[in-house]
């Protein structure tokens, strides 16, 4: 895995339109399973966007690969299961080019470096990629082990699928350090 060049940086107010963008194409990949149509400004759209940089629960952050733009996450503090937790992924996303290179490796650990504490991660099922990233994640960087659960009627997904969950606890000792 080659992650030299690599940066987790925090999004700027002044690169919220950026976000916006990418939000857009990373909506459009993912609803190749839930099925989601755009609305009919053409866009998908992402209600909580602007509470990524006034809501203090929550943190957006670029991935940047010798300074261009690789990916993005999105991390919150709102359990979708209705449990108490540290931090959930809201959104993840690393861009094709840069996928199957260690990036969105690199980048989990270290946002699990940063951010230690109990986790939430929802995926769907039908996102086989996903699902063995997350699980793999899990596996590298939980203390304890980890939760997988079916979420209940009201965390499914448009398509109708139910939502898949991980939970499960890092620590600063499981993770590699933060640069």
């Amino acid at each position: 895995m080659q992650t030299s060049g690599l940066r987790l940086a925090p999004v700027l107010p002044e690169e919220q339109e950026t976000l916006r963008e990418l939000l857009e194409k990373y909506l459009y990949e993912f609803s190749q399973y839930t099925g989601e149509d755009v609305g009919p400004d053409g866009r998908f759209g992402y209600p909580w966007l602007a509470a990524y940089g006034s809501d203090p629960t929550r943190n957006a952050f670029f991935v940047r690969k010798e300074g261009a733009l690789a990916g993005f996450v999105l991390l919150n503090r709102h359990s979708e299961l209705g449990r108490p937790i540290d931090h959930a992924v809201a959104e993840f996303c690393i861009l094709p080019k840069y996928r199957r290179q260690g990036v969105g490796t690199w980048t989990v650990s270290q946002v699990f470096a940063r951010f230690p504490g109990l986790w939430e991660i929802k995926y769907h099922p039908g996102n086989t990629a996903s699902q063995l990233f997350w699980q793999k994640a899990a596996a590298e960087h939980a203390s304890g082990g980890a939760e997988a659960l079916l979420g209940p009627p009201n965390t499914a997904y448009p398509d109708g699928s139910p939502a898949c969950f991980l939970v499960f606890r890092t620590n600063a000792r499981t993770n590699r350090p933060v640069p």
